[in-house]
């Protein structure tokens, strides 16, 4: 995947979790042979934009059943609130920096109900200092411009 990614120039990417707040740069050629120690690969220019399935709106709120089990969903946007809440103040008051990922989905979070708790949470990140709103674009080439692989 990070290949193709590379291939065809993205700037960024948002599929792994290897951290929950800093971006990295996707690396290629990493190897985990069975008789030895994990072996890092090379840094590529593609930046890695953290993510978490705690922080996406469709696992908590849409039902869903398939052959392999039932993704109950339909949580309280109250509960909702309180762990999306709970990682950015973790972020702001424990780690300092970082990017707090939060996807939504229109037609998940788009109803009433939850779009009130979304209220609630952007008033709450906004009442804290220094906090800014951008685009994953803008987060990876900010990050990619503060980090050159040349200093790596």
């Amino acid at each position: 995947m990070v290949a193709l990614l590379v291939k065809h120039g993205f700037l960024y990417d948002s599929s792994l979790m290897g951290d929950d707040f800093k971006p990295y740069y996707l690396r290629l050629g990493d190897a985990s042979p069975t008789d030895g120690p994990y072996v890092f690969g090379n840094d590529t220019q593609v930046v890695e934009v953290p993510f978490t399935w705690g922080l996406d709106d469709f696992p908590a709120f849409e039902y869903v059943t398939s052959r392999s089990g039932i993704q109950p969903g339909l949580a309280s946007p109250n509960a909702v609130y309180e762990i999306w809440a709970g990682d950015f103040d973790y972020l702001f008051d424990r780690v300092g920096t970082g990017v707090y990922t939060l996807t939504m989905h229109p037609q998940v979070i788009g109803r009433g109900h939850r779009m009130l708790m979304l209220e609630q949470l952007l008033g709450h990140i906004e009442s804290h200092r220094g906090v800014r709103f951008a685009t994953m674009s803008e987060v990876a080439a900010g990050w990619r411009q503060a980090h050159s692989l040349q200093s790596q």
